[in-house]
């Protein structure tokens, strides 16, 4: 018979156990797959937001969102969408019972206890699939698993859980969906335009330049250098706006640093208000890329 027979609740940073749903199963395989779930629950932040590992006749599913980790062992037979349909549901309520500040500030483990109470009926109803025929699309539930499938994990991620090496961290790097940006706005999306304008002048008066030192040997080749950087530093913004990176805020301010001073060299060149346009705009591109930041929600399954 296919059913959810444990959940629990952890704060992803140190895997102090939130809540977790009263277990009656005495069965040793699945005493065993508990003690994965545990060793699972201190190394989450290293693995992909959704991930499934079968162990024997059972499967581990998990997510995690906003610093909280939901985890469940089921029978391997238990459809996977209506697994990480039921872990979404726990997800939204305990979201919605306790706050961030809360959930940041406990300290002895099982602080949200009561939970459990949830947990057990959200079981029961996962555990009998025509309760839940009226209240789930599972076509679109489907079409969720299939556009972002949970990753495998495999045994030697298994092995790994009490070792965790740099390797296997890098074998990560990326997966984790949470990597993408908030929404695109009309002030990002006008930022933007501003600086591949930008860039399309500097790139122009580049090339007006390269062509003055061939007709004059005379001419400073270092004003070429500094148009082509502003180019460059205004089309990276470009890139920092649209796609997620590593210390991208960071970026974004030496891309902004790097056209203030590519403006300065170039104020023999450039009248003040020229200077002023070109410092503006990256500015406010910077500004934008500040403002889109990573979403910390995870994707909705249509519940």
């Amino acid at each position: 018979m296919s059913m959810v027979l444990f959940a629990s609740v952890v704060r992803v940073r140190d895997g102090l156990p939130l809540s977790a749903s009263t277990d009656y199963e005495q069965d040793k395989g699945l005493q065993e797959t508990k003690k994965h779930l545990k060793g699972l629950s201190k190394k989450l932040s290293q693995f992909p937001d959704r991930c499934s590992l079968k162990t024997g006749p059972y499967n581990v599913n998990f997510t995690s969102s906003l610093g909280v980790g939901y985890l469940m062992v089921c029978t391997e037979n238990y459809p996977n969408v209506l697994a990480f349909c039921f872990l979404d549901e726990l997800q939204r309520e305990f979201l919605v019972t306790y706050d961030t500040k809360r959930i940041n500030s406990a300290v002895r483990p099982y602080s949200f206890i009561e939970f459990d109470n949830f947990i057990q009926k959200t079981k029961q109803r996962y555990n009998s699939p025509r309760s839940l025929s009226t209240k789930i699309n599972l076509a679109d539930m489907q079409t969720e698993i299939k556009l972002r499938p949970p990753y495998q994990l495999s045994p030697e991620d298994l092995s790994l859980i009490n070792g965790f090496s740099h390797s296997t961290a890098s074998k990560y790097k990326g997966i984790a969906p949470n990597q993408m940006l908030e929404p695109v706005t009309l002030p990002g999306i006008v930022a933007c335009i501003l600086s591949i304008l930008c860039g399309a002048l500097n790139l122009l008066r580049g090339v007006h330049a390269i062509e003055s030192i061939l007709q004059n040997e005379d001419e400073d080749f270092n004003y070429v250098i500094a148009f082509f950087l502003g180019t460059a530093a205004c089309l990276y913004q470009c890139y920092l706006f649209a796609y997620f990176s590593v210390w991208r805020n960071i970026k974004s301010f030496l891309a902004f640093a790097l056209i203030c001073l590519c403006n300065m060299y170039l104020y023999e060149l450039r009248n003040m208000w020229q200077i002023l346009f070109h410092v503006t705009v990256g500015a406010f591109a910077t500004l934008q890329i500040h403002l889109r930041q990573p979403q910390g929600k995870a994707p909705d399954y249509n519940v």
